[in-house]
């Protein structure tokens, strides 16, 4: 059984996501502390629970959900894994920062490895599925558990709304295409967790989502 534990990090009030099973082996998606209370915050829920970080996972890598990244290589020593399509194409975090008049520096950490869809990500008794869901950027991608019932979608959906896609490579028609294809295909009783906001179900976006 995989268990959730969210923080609402950075100016974003951006969603980080650490998950963990009873072998303490964990995965954290999208990183986005960015302060060193939210930093503190995050290291002390891992160190009292006695957490293994096996992964960093990122849903895309626009800056509100990759401030954390470098905190974590230095601390943990894992570098981002991301989806190629991003990290060939998006400005690097700091050039992000800026354009959001940001004036904070973001280190960039370098991928250590590209995803790909249907890719399985393995920690302690557990695992994930990649699923492809381009459209908010280039290479997003959500993080499905089909034996837990849930799916951690970035900023490809929200409840009742859909991720932007006025950003670097976005496209909407992609977009509604791809969370058709690969998210509402899901069963019904899927928990979605977005990167901001609350989470939602994949039957109440079927019906109840204007964008879709």
């Amino acid at each position: 059984m995989i268990t959730i534990q969210s923080f609402e990090f950075n100016y974003f009030q951006e969603n980080t996501f650490l998950l963990y099973d009873d072998t303490r082996e964990a995965v954290l998606i999208d990183c986005g502390c960015c302060r060193k209370e939210e930093e503190q915050k995050l290291s002390a829920f891992i160190s009292d629970n006695q957490l293994t970080l096996k992964h960093l996972l990122c849903t895309h890598l626009h800056v509100d959900h990759t401030f954390g990244n470098s905190f974590i290589y230095k601390t943990y020593g894992l570098r981002p894994e991301a989806h190629k399509l991003d990290v060939e194409q998006l400005p690097p975090a700091d050039e992000q920062a800026r354009l959001f008049g940001i004036r904070q520096h973001v280190e960039q950490v370098p991928t250590e490895k590209f995803l790909v869809g249907n890719e399985i990500i393995r920690f302690g008794n557990s695992e994930l599925q990649v699923l492809t869901v381009p459209g908010h950027s280039p290479g997003s991608v959500a993080f499905y558990s089909q034996k837990n019932g849930f799916v951690i979608v970035g900023d490809a959906l929200f409840a009742g709304s859909i991720g932007r896609t006025d950003l670097w490579g976005g496209n909407q028609e992609i977009l509604v295409a791809a969370i058709r294809d690969k998210i509402l295909s899901l069963p019904d009783e899927t928990v979605i967790y977005p990167g901001h906001g609350p989470e939602t179900r994949v039957i109440d976006e079927k019906f109840d989502n204007p964008y879709l």
